[in-house]
């Protein structure tokens, strides 16, 4: 495997590489950085969690002027949380260069972002809707762009940023480098390719099926009714360190969170709605573990990069095959394992199907788990951490009353009293969700069938009935061209 050292790179970025803790490239990174060095326009295709934005980043610094004070770089993001985690390690490969990158995304003050804008940032990362905000009023000029990166571009063009990006690349200058990653490559991106970039490099990293090579993939049937319970059996089966539950709306998170919180389990949910302050407190609670596990829709999520996600738990089936791939690719990361499992309904079949044939790779059917595994599930994981006590931690001070208790009752007794106290077992509260909203189309109230060779048919889910508590119609959803507008909203 190639190093960093075998490419030629400054001492300033070979020293901040070092800093980060980077030693060998990662097969994107090997491919990529060489021909990005050399001026070419540039198509990667490989899955988030591959290395990609180092793979972009480090030629991106390496070709800025730090004493030129204008902005020579940009990066666009289809979200929020990927333009702040972006532009984080953009200045980190920068810091001892002195290139400062600069986040510019929907929900933060733009008066605080022109005043940032002020102090000259070199990168630029932003989401499109902003971005153009900021064309408008002037606040930001593209007069001297001298790299344009397209970051996610499947997912931007999934979250009606077409036309936005058509309207930032033209407004850059032609004599630019142009760098598009994406997971999937739709006929939309390529089209992109055509207008707007000169005679690019392909770049293509394999893995065993679309979705991460080390990503472990099960389903279970089950009808909607029982869905949290079996959510939950499997929360205590598998106890995963750190896990993300995707729902298909606002609601469906909302309304899961609380859930989850009600039954003992440290959650907490993420989506559109949520005031900036309150997702990055959520974000930050689940990086540093206080949180185990994290709620979220499908947007609330792309670009989210936390390492240690052991667990994906698809609650409802994604709305087609490019969100599993972005769902099941939040796990199994940096050579990692993960296991993803995914919630079936009888009449979601068809969809699965569907993403089998897009993957390329067989989805392994799970029976439903039973209480009785549940509670074992408990009972293992209460024992290692007993085990884990005996070895890492002082427990002199406790030994008189072990004593004391050994003198009237046996062993077996007292240790089985002991792991019935400390074991969590399925709690019985009465939890009431909204029965999860239609698949739909993207732009139209239709579903879209993804590009590829496969049955079309199969892609058509019967529209689910609504569901009715105490007397009240409760819906779940909205028509895919709102939910298009409210992303484009959000930046």
């Amino acid at each position: 495997m190639a190093t960093f050292t075998d490419l030629g790179l400054s001492e300033p970025v070979i020293r901040a590489i070092i800093n980060m803790g980077f030693e060998e490239m990662t097969p994107i990174q090997e491919k990529t950085i060489p021909t990005t060095m050399e001026g070419k326009d540039l198509i990667g295709q490989a899955q988030t969690g591959t290395g990609k934005t180092a793979a972009y980043g480090i030629p991106l610094v390496e070709r800025i002027m730090p004493q030129a004070e204008q902005i020579q770089g940009i990066v666009l993001a289809p979200t929020r949380e990927l333009a702040v985690q972006v532009a984080e390690e953009l200045n980190k490969i920068g810091q001892f260069k002195r290139i400062h990158a600069l986040p510019i995304y929907g929900g933060q003050g733009i008066d605080w972002q022109i005043r940032a804008l002020r102090k000259r940032p070199h990168i630029i990362v932003a989401t499109p809707g902003r971005l153009m905000d900021h064309m408008r009023r002037r606040t930001i000029r593209l007069n001297d762009i001298k790299i344009v990166v397209l970051d996610e571009a499947d997912e931007m063009l999934n979250m009606g940023f077409l036309e936005d990006i058509e309207t930032i690349l033209k407004e850059i200058p032609e004599e630019r480098q142009t760098l598009l990653f994406s997971a999937t490559m739709p006929r939309q991106i390529q089209n992109i390719a055509q207008r707007f970039m000169k005679e690019p490099e392909l770049i293509s990293i394999k893995s065993t099926g679309v979705t991460v090579s080390d990503t472990e993939q099960h389903y279970v049937e089950v009808t909607e009714r029982l869905k949290f319970d079996v959510l939950s059996r499997l929360l205590d089966i598998q106890s995963p360190d750190l896990s993300i539950v995707f729902a298909r709306t606002k609601r469906r998170v909302d309304e899961l969170s609380e859930a989850l919180s009600k039954r003992g389990y440290s959650a907490e949910g993420i989506h559109g709605d949520l005031t900036q302050n309150k997702r990055d407190s959520v974000l930050r609670q689940f990086k540093d573990g206080t949180i185990e596990v994290l709620v979220a829709t499908d947007v609330a999520a792309r670009g989210l990069d936390i390492s240690g996600v052991t667990h994906v738990f698809n609650f409802d089936i994604p709305q087609d095959p490019e969100s599993y791939v972005h769902r099941v690719g939040r796990t199994g990361r940096a050579g990692k394992t993960g296991l993803a499992i995914t919630l079936v309904t009888p009449r979601e079949i068809g969809m699965l199907r569907l993403i089998e044939s897009v993957i390329k790779r067989r989805i392994v059917r799970k029976p439903i788990p039973t209480i009785i595994e549940a509670v074992e599930g408990q009972q293992r994981l209460t024992m290692n951490e007993i085990l884990r006590v005996i070895s890492e931690e002082d427990i002199e001070k406790y030994k008189g009353v072990a004593e004391e208790l050994l003198a009237e009752n046996d062993s077996i007794t007292l240790l089985s009293a002991a792991l019935k106290i400390i074991t969590k077992e399925p709690e019985a509260v009465e939890v009431r969700l909204t029965e999860a909203a239609p698949m739909r189309g993207r732009s139209m109230g239709n579903p879209r069938p993804p590009q590829g060779n496969y049955n079309r048919n199969a892609y058509a889910p019967k529209t689910d009935t609504w569901a009715r508590r105490k007397g009240n119609d409760v819906r779940g959803g909205a028509a895919g061209a709102q939910r298009g507008r409210d992303n484009k909203r959000n930046g």
